[in-house]
């Protein structure tokens, strides 16, 4: 089971990958589409090496929830199996 801060550290890496963003911006209180510049394209991207990573479902309608990195750790958290 992942800690809080073993899944921001992973999409703080997923994040720099496929957005170009450095790690240490990637922060729990960080937009991802105003903060960090991730368009719906790179959502996608960013969504799926998450489910690829932590081993965690995020359907399509879920997506829409998830504004800010800490949205998505709190997910992440809540749907491990």
């Amino acid at each position: 089971m992942a800690t809080a801060e073993n899944v921001l550290e992973g999409l703080a890496d997923i994040v720099n990958e496929i957005a170009g963003i450095p790690t240490e911006d990637v922060q729990l209180d960080k937009s991802f589409t105003d903060d960090l510049d991730v368009d719906s394209l790179s959502m996608v991207e960013v969504v799926v090496a998450a489910e690829e990573r932590f081993d965690v479902k995020i359907p399509d309608d879920d997506v829409k929830g998830l504004k800010t990195v800490g949205d998505a750790v709190d997910y992440i958290l809540k749907h491990q199996s």
